[in-house]
């Protein structure tokens, strides 16, 4: 199932998308319930979900992110397709290339929930705290059921769906900190959306993965070329750390980011970035200056 976030009236609610029919049917959930977005149906499990209202013409509703500020930072996967991992590490503003260019395991890093934005808002430059904004088009698993080590074997027992994010960068706070929270965490950082799909319904062997600036394609594979696939990573964040119903888990980046042309293509004002998952839907933002 696709199910959005999405606010009639200045209400929240939770619905079924039908691109067909171009509808999103509403659940029904109470108001409180609605707030946390597809919260409200991942937290069910196993029960049934509730019936479905009419539909309402998507054209009617304001598209908001799947998990408008989720419970936890979002946690991110680092240099994670292999032509990536070499762009970057040529960048000079990778602290982890001295290990070499392909990690030997995931690199964790993690964004703060109140970055996150939905389709078609506006990120913002702040001239005054960077100058060096890039793009990263990444594939986002939302966890639905908790757990601790867990194996590879059944770490996909473990995934409710999938959604897009933009994992937006500033690189020169990324190389001034040698560490990547603050510029991986700016405000407005993490565009998320359009929408989520459930696990049954993305195809993980074949999708593909595009980027756009202004209408120009920056970054083309699929998500089966990760280095460390989805297992892998699951498994990895949960030696130790209990995973959690709800969990947001941004896959990495294939090559053709910004830092990776010389000289580099940073976004400016006015820009919009356009991220395409076969599967899932568009997300596209336009930067704009901070007022």
């Amino acid at each position: 199932m696709r199910v959005a976030t999405f606010s009639i009236a200045g209400e929240r609610r939770v619905g079924l998308v039908d691109l067909d029919r171009q509808t999103v049917a509403p659940f029904d959930f109470t108001v409180e319930a609605a707030r946390s977005g597809i919260l409200a149906v991942i937290d069910r499990g196993a029960a049934p979900l509730p019936r479905t209202l009419s539909p309402l013409p998507l054209s009617a509703v304001e598209i908001e992110a799947p998990i408008p500020r989720p419970r936890r930072n979002i946690f991110c996967v680092g240099k994670n397709y292999h032509e990536h991992a070499h762009e970057f590490a040529r960048s000079g503003f990778d602290s982890s290339a001295a290990a070499g260019a392909v990690p030997k395991n995931p690199i964790i890093f993690s964004k703060l929930p109140d970055s996150v934005v939905p389709n078609h808002a506006k990120v913002l430059i702040d001239a005054k705290v960077s100058s060096s904004i890039d793009y990263e088009a990444e594939l986002a698993v939302i966890i639905g059921r908790e757990g601790r080590g867990i194996s590879k074997e059944n770490a996909l027992d473990h995934v409710w769906g999938y959604t897009i994010v933009n994992d937006v960068t500033a690189r020169d706070l990324q190389g001034k900190y040698s560490q990547w929270l603050i510029g991986k965490s700016q405000d407005t950082f993490c565009p998320m959306g359009p929408w989520a799909v459930s696990k049954d319904e993305f195809d993980l062997a074949n999708a593909g993965i595009r980027c756009f600036v202004n209408g120009d394609l920056r970054q083309n594979s699929k998500v089966s070329l990760l280095i460390f696939d989805i297992p892998t990573i699951i498994a990895t964040l949960s030696e130790g750390i209990t995973l959690r119903p709800g969990d947001i888990i941004a896959t990495g980046t294939p090559s053709g980011v910004g830092i990776g042309f010389d000289p580099p293509k940073y976004l400016k004002s006015g820009d919009v970035v356009r991220v395409e998952i076969d599967g899932i839907g568009t997300l596209e933002n336009r930067f704009a200056e901070f007022a």
